[in-house]
């Protein structure tokens, strides 16, 4: 296990050199998309490099999975599968609302072994925000934090993905919509769990999965006393190109939600 405190050293230290004077400052060509679509900016390069080399040396030997690297070499993700240290690394989620100079977005780190994730982090750079997840509990600048909610389909708020399920599950989801509270996304998943995890947003329900964009929320929700599990209700498997996720702040609200998209 690592100390959170040196994580938040590292992210404090690249986000005042990298990240915080690029924020409203990006040029036209420090942006482009990988994949035809998906936006990245030389900012994201930067940071992973910078946290790979840092988040190396903590732990010797172990793997290194990023979000940028992984577009270059998808092969990487059978480092799930060894028996080393895993770090797991979104370097800016929300790259889209970095680059159009909004403030919802979030380093995200995660370390995994055996297919267990050990540890999660999410740093929010603007606001020096800092909270964290161990075999213990989940941790908001070192405060552990414990959710106690129960809430009701029709009184919760959180995001739906839009896309990337198959032809049934999409007529069924979208069917649900209009039986929550409110639906709306961040355009930075890691901020949606850092909420979720606090109170103030209840579920997100996701078709494709990304490891570095759900292990660090994920395991921060579930250690704060939260729940996941895929829609045949096993917990959550990053390491095996799973599909189809719901996490909530109860397991009564996760099951609501698959009993209303016939998921039961």
């Amino acid at each position: 296990m690592v100390n959170p405190n040196d994580l938040k050293e590292i992210f404090y230290n690249i986000s005042k050199k990298i990240i915080v004077p690029s924020f409203g400052n990006l040029k036209s060509n420090q942006i482009s998309y990988k994949n035809e679509k998906d936006i990245v900016t030389e900012i994201d390069l930067a940071v992973e490099l910078e946290l790979s080399i840092f988040l190396l040396k903590l732990l010797k030997n172990a793997n290194f999975i990023g979000e940028e690297s992984y577009s270059k070499n998808p092969s990487i993700l059978k480092y799930y599968l060894s028996d080393n240290f895993c770090w797991t690394v979104d370097p800016i989620d929300g790259t889209a609302n970095f680059a159009k100079s909004k403030n919802r977005f979030a380093i995200m780190v995660a370390l995994t072994k055996n297919k267990k994730i050990l540890q999660s982090f999410i740093y929010k750079p603007l606001t020096e925000e800092f909270m964290y997840a161990d075999n213990v509990a989940t941790f908001l600048d070192n405060k552990k934090i414990k959710l106690n909610k129960q809430s009701e389909i029709a009184d919760s708020i959180g995001s739906i993905s839009n896309k990337y399920w198959d032809a049934n599950k999409k007529t069924k989801v979208l069917a649900a919509k209009d039986k929550f509270k409110n639906i709306n996304s961040y355009g930075s998943i890691g901020c949606e769990y850092f909420d979720i995890a606090l109170g103030k947003r209840d579920f997100a329900l996701l078709s494709r999965l990304h490891p570095w964009d759900h292990i660090p929320g994920v395991f921060i929700v579930r250690q704060a006393g939260g729940h996941d599990c895929h829609f045949n209700k096993i917990e959550y498997r990053f390491y095996d190109n799973s599909k189809n996720l719901v996490v909530s702040n109860s397991q009564k609200l996760s099951n609501e939600i698959l009993n209303l998209i016939g998921e039961k």
